[in-house]
């Protein structure tokens, strides 16, 4: 994964534009009964074709540039998620997020905060984040990983492996025969 840089000085008045349209439209889901056709609607409107079907978000949620988020099918995903999107954000099928879980794939630089320091980070298939967990720029989580609640992770996490702690730790390796076999 490549680190990449976004100037916020250079954000054209497009990019303005669509970041009014987004936060309006996420203010809207969040405010439109849960679980109805309305309330689905608006996810399609801000995901387009970019979320799987049976993939379910729990208001409320705020996302920054979520043209940059990808979710697969039959996804949960908890109350207060944050997702900061600008460096990419891909979400597998059958992953779990937990209520008040942070994916930050974009980070300011401590010299010009006007400048984004951007890594992709990846929520592989079956993966299992636990509440209150914070993912970091540039990870990956494996194969049905575990991230333990309130966990902080900054590095990767293999396939899985079960990580918990500030910096999240792994702590134990759970038996890969007993998931379904890799679709790749």
């Amino acid at each position: 994964m490549e680190e990449f840089v976004v100037d916020m000085n250079e954000v054209i008045e497009d990019g303005i534009k669509e970041a009014v349209r987004e936060t309006q439209l996420i203010y809207r889901i969040n405010n439109t009964m849960p679980l109805t056709e309305e309330n689905s609607a608006l996810i399609k409107e801000l995901m387009e074709d970019r979320i799987g079907t049976g993939t379910r978000f729990t208001p409320p949620f705020n996302l920054v540039a979520s043209q940059n988020l990808r979710i697969g099918n039959n996804v949960y995903i908890g109350g207060n998620f944050l997702g900061m999107c600008r460096g990419g954000i891909t979400i597998e099928d059958n992953v779990m997020v937990a209520a008040n879980v942070s994916v930050l794939s974009n980070n300011h630089d401590l010299y010009n905060r006007n400048l984004l320091l951007c890594k992709p980070v990846t929520i592989k298939e079956g993966a299992w984040i636990g509440a209150n967990a914070t993912i970091l720029p540039g990870v990956t989580i494996g194969r049905y990983a575990v991230v333990g609640a309130a966990s902080v992770v900054t590095h990767d996490v293999a396939d899985y492996e079960v990580v918990v702690g500030s910096p999240a730790r792994p702590i134990k390796t759970l038996d890969g025969e007993r998931f379904p076999p890799s679709k790749e």
